[in-house]
């Protein structure tokens, strides 16, 4: 199964990062990829008081209405990086995945568990400060592959993970920091690939976007030996992976350590 990972460096603009996405989805499809994953916040990254005015109840809106067209339009199954949705309470919200199959129909939402904080000094983010908690783990099958969702800072969080079962990739969609994503992503990254013997698909922003902020991009495929596929530096990327049930297998047979644990 061939997947695209696309990076972006997300304005301010909704619309604008719209036409992005449908160009670069056209572009993946073009080079025969069946499943598409675009990173968290996608549509919009802004530091503005009316950002979550695109915020939408789960099932129904514009962007959802789009995303699933687009997704039927090129024939893929659609990892919408991160959308808002809202909450039965004023102006708090949830940090939501959705998965479109190739029919545009919702497969599968994942609701971001592990929300951001930092305070170095020098860049301050709250992300409590207008989302909540997910509550659930999710998973979904497409073509004979169980994914699990996960988003960003659950990178941090490997029993989050463990928690999934027997999976053939995880897929993460993620806006890392520069500053966390030089000293983590990639050993993070790398890491849950290799504990849980499985595709880890890691998909960022990448770049300095209008409102200042600066993501680390470095979107990865790694395999199940935890050996990189392909990468991007920053800036606006589709790099792709070919995921395999044989090369699966053939790192679990020869060392067989998830039927070794003891915990």
């Amino acid at each position: 199964m061939k997947i695209a990972l696309i990076q972006m460096v997300s304005a301010e603009d909704y619309a604008t990062n719209l036409l992005t996405v449908e160009k670069l989805v056209e572009e993946a499809v073009q080079n025969q990829a069946q499943m598409v994953i675009l990173p968290e916040f996608f549509t919009q990254i802004s530091d503005s008081d009316n950002k979550f005015d695109i915020a939408e109840e789960f099932g129904s809106g514009a962007l959802q209405d789009w995303l699933s067209k687009l997704a039927c339009k090129y024939s893929i199954t659609l990892i919408a990086g991160t959308i808002a949705l809202k909450t039965p309470a004023i102006n708090r919200y949830l940090n939501s995945s959705l998965v479109f199959d190739s029919n545009g129909k919702i497969l599968a939402r994942y609701d971001k568990i592990h929300l951001f904080r930092l305070n170095d000094g020098n860049e301050s983010y709250n992300e409590t400060a207008y989302f909540d908690s997910g509550n659930n783990l999710t998973t979904f099958e497409v073509a004979g592959f169980r994914f699990g969702l996960a988003i960003c800072y659950d990178l941090r969080f490997p029993e989050l993970f463990r928690q999934m079962g027997a999976i053939d990739a995880i897929i993460l969609p993620s806006a890392f920091t520069e500053t966390t994503g030089k000293a983590h992503w990639e050993i993070l990254s790398r890491a849950r690939a290799i504990e849980n013997q499985c595709y880890f698909l890691a998909v960022n922003q990448g770049g300095v976007h209008q409102s200042g902020r600066k993501t680390y991009g470095h979107t990865m495929a790694i395999d199940p030996w935890g050996s990189i596929i392909d990468s991007a530096t920053i800036g606006e990327k589709i790099i792709y992976c070919t995921i395999s049930h044989e090369n699966i297998s053939r790192i679990r047979n020869k060392l067989p350590a998830l039927n070794h644990r003891v915990l």
